[in-house]
């Protein structure tokens, strides 16, 4: 569909409101029995729609050398984790867009066996959001920021004891997913990042965890942006702004995450207290390497 660059969410796609509520069949509230959910291939086909609408001709995918060589690792028996660079709620649909468009058919399996780790407010906050969401196989996790902000402390007792029902569930899903061969998904900075705020580019620590229980990690940079954030709603997850963009996903090298890990705490002063948070800083460091070097050449090519 036609519509002008930095027009709302809400306002290019409100004519699907209605179908995608009919078709959604995500639960609205998550507890420890329902962390684990399925994709909609339903809602798969209209989330296809709105990305041939606003990918600009050139976008693509690029290291599929490298996919091929983490869908490899992953095929011996080896547990694969994609920790990917996060700007908005358009992150997952168009990585899983452009693999099965690729032409590569490794990246299109890859696409097919992703289960992403997903905080809960995209099942809650918003029934659009939710909507699309469940496009995609996910497992919902209470992010520990969520916590951070709630003051009364008999309102904070009763989410610590349900973010931990939730959140030892969620462990048990991506155990069980991994042992049906699936490829899970994070985002390691746990919240789209705002130029305004420079601390939702930093890894969150709880990410280690995520490393250590893993073999192979591939990390996944993404250069430009189709829906952004709006500058006067910025809660609003439907008032974000749709925009065309030629737009990269770009496959990093396979690391291997016990030597990864390893290496970087071997360095670190054996008096240090907190050792997770350099792993995720070195994860991170990564990504920005790798979306630095793209960018400079992204509309020259």
């Amino acid at each position: 569909m036609d519509f002008v660059d930095g027009t709302p969410l809400y306002k290019c796609y409100g004519h699907l409101f209605t179908q995608l509520a009919q078709l959604n069949r995500a639960d609205s509230v998550i507890t420890e029995e329902n962390v684990l959910q399925e994709a909609n291939t339903d809602i798969l086909k209209i989330m296809d729609g709105m990305l041939q609408d606003v990918l600009l001709p050139g976008s693509g995918l690029k290291g599929s050398e490298n996919a091929v060589e983490f869908l490899n690792a992953v095929n011996s028996g080896k547990r694969g984790l994609i920790l990917m660079e996060h700007f908005s709620n358009f992150d997952l649909p168009g990585f899983c867009y452009i693999l099965r468009h690729s032409g590569v058919p490794q990246a299109s399996e890859i696409a097919d066996r992703l289960v992403a780790i997903a905080g809960m407010k995209l099942n809650e906050q918003n029934a659009m959001v939710s909507a699309w969401a469940s496009a995609y196989s996910r497992i919902v996790i209470y992010p520990s920021r969520s916590i951070a902000s709630i003051k009364d402390p008999e309102e904070r007792a009763a989410e610590e004891q349900r973010s931990r029902k939730i959140n030892m569930a969620s462990m048990r899903a991506l155990d069980n997913v991994r042992k049906m061969g699936k490829i899970v998904l994070v985002f390691p900075a746990g919240t789209r990042f705002r130029k305004d705020r420079p601390e939702t580019k930093r890894g969150v620590r709880e990410i280690d965890s995520y490393i250590r229980l893993s073999d192979v990690i591939m990390p996944v940079s993404i250069n430009g942006n189709c829906l952004r954030i709006s500058d006067t709603d910025s809660e609003n997850m439907i008032a974000d702004e749709v925009w065309h963009d030629k737009v990269f996903f770009t496959c990093g090298k396979v690391i291997d995450c016990k030597q990864f890990r390893k290496d970087i705490q071997d360095k670190l002063p054996a008096d240090l207290e907190d050792k997770k948070q350099p792993v995720v800083d070195a994860v991170m460091d990564i990504l920005n390497g790798m979306h630095d070097e793209v960018e400079k050449t992204r509309f020259s090519e």
